[in-house]
């Protein structure tokens, strides 16, 4: 589990391509202090499996399911990720319950820059639009962030100086493809109603 407190942007060395699945490598010197065989880091909001660590670069495999639901398979060498360590039970709860389950992918529709802030519009797949709601919680690329507006086809969220300047999204262009992930308790909460 993780919150959406993004602990640094780290930096893509090296995409090995195996068949229908990946090994990324990625620099990221604050995930990689504690980080050992086995544990939880969250790319780009993609919960992933360190295989190896090699002073401040760790490497995961990527498996088909993840690649076909993110955006993980467009990255390079060069490419800038978010990154978290999966969260401690003695540690806050900063952001929201973030599984690092990508739901899917989203574009970046529009860009308006504030006096302090960046208010940004992306589109909302219809499958997952009945998990979005104004002030509820959703994660782009493993960032926590509060939806300001939602309509039929998009939602927008309004991004403080320190978000745009520690994560990828102060980088993010209109068009540019995120990973979201909608908020676990709403598909909870419609298992339990629905009773499926």
């Amino acid at each position: 589990m993780f919150t959406g407190i993004i602990e640094e942007k780290g930096e893509v060395v090296a995409v090995e391509p195996a068949g229908d699945s990946a090994r990324l490598s990625v620099r990221g010197p604050i995930v990689t202090s504690d980080a050992r065989h086995g544990d939880s880091i969250a790319v780009n909001g993609v919960c992933l499996t360190v295989v190896e660590v090699h002073g401040d670069v760790f490497t995961v495999d990527v498996i088909k399911e993840s690649l076909d639901r993110s955006s993980l398979g467009a990255l390079t060498e060069g490419s800038a990720v978010n990154l978290e360590r999966a969260v401690r039970a003695d540690q806050r709860l900063g952001g929201h319950i973030v599984q690092g389950h990508v739901d899917g992918t989203a574009v970046l529709l529009s860009r308006e820059p504030g006096d302090n802030w960046d208010n940004l519009r992306f589109s909302l797949p219809a499958e997952l639009s009945r998990y979005v709601a104004g002030k509820g919680s959703i994660a782009i690329d493993g960032i926590s962030l509060t939806v300001t507006t939602v309509d039929d086809g998009s939602f927008g969220v309004s991004l403080i100086p320190t978000t745009l300047k520690l994560t990828t999204m102060g980088e993010r262009q209109v068009d540019d493809l995120v990973n979201i992930e909608v908020d676990v308790i709403a598909k909870y909460v419609e298992r339990l109603v629905v009773g499926q």
